[in-house]
């Protein structure tokens, strides 16, 4: 109990490839202020295992085969609502890093990036700060001035669109939206086509840009 209550940062780590989990275990432990109190290689036993370890942070592949990283990263931060969510992954696209920061993750590192990046991204979070790549802030924090052609579209959609947008926004799947909506998932997929099509805009990254100017969704 000694290294878990000394002061430094602790560090759980949830990827499924062995190579992955040893590699930044391997590099944190010779950093002054961290300790890696312990791994999880599927979210089942990241849920378990988060909750009797009690983690200052977090480092979530967003790749998980038994469960989506988004939808871990919010049932994380029920369990262990005062644990920063660190998303780690291979994917270096909008659409991936707004999901993540709308399903309440605190940082997105890639793992192509320079391991350092990574040691700076632990210690900015967990000082209260956020972490995101900077060419993708406005899109997650200030979505910026829509075009008057999709402008007046918002008071054109809807209730249902309204619904289904929202909840796209807030980082559910098309699984998620239709459990939540009590359809059936190809209606929610068609749904986001139909909005897709009326909004002219073809990502989820987009879609929750428009939700959150449009007021149709709170940022948190």
């Amino acid at each position: 109990m000694k290294d878990r209550d000394d002061g430094r940062i602790k560090v759980f780590l949830v990827d499924d490839h062995p190579i992955v989990r040893d590699g930044v275990r391997s590099f944190l432990s010779h950093q002054d202020g961290i300790v890696v109190i312990g791994d999880a290689s599927d979210s089942q036993e990241a849920l378990r295992k988060a909750k009797k370890l009690s983690p200052d942070i977090i480092i979530l592949d967003i790749s998980l085969p038994s469960l989506d990283g988004g939808d871990l990263a919010k049932r994380l931060r029920q369990i262990v609502p005062h644990a920063k969510l660190l998303a780690f992954s291979i994917h270096d696209t909008e659409e991936y890093v707004v999901r993540m920061a709308r399903c309440g993750v605190h940082g997105y590192v890639m793992k192509d990036e320079p391991t350092e990046h990574l040691l700076d991204a632990i210690q900015h979070v967990f000082k209260g700060g956020l972490h995101f790549p900077f060419d993708m802030t406005d899109a997650i924090l200030a979505p910026g001035t829509k075009s008057s052609a999709n402008a007046d579209t918002a008071g054109a959609l809807t209730d249902r669109e309204r619904q289904v947008l929202s909840l796209l926004a807030d980082g559910l799947a098309n699984k998620e939206v239709a459990r939540k909506l009590g359809i059936s998932v190809r209606t929610a997929e068609a749904h986001r086509e139909h909005l897709s099509r009326k909004l002219k805009i073809g990502t989820v990254a987009g879609l929750t840009k428009y939700a959150i100017h449009h007021g149709l969704t709170p940022l948190r």
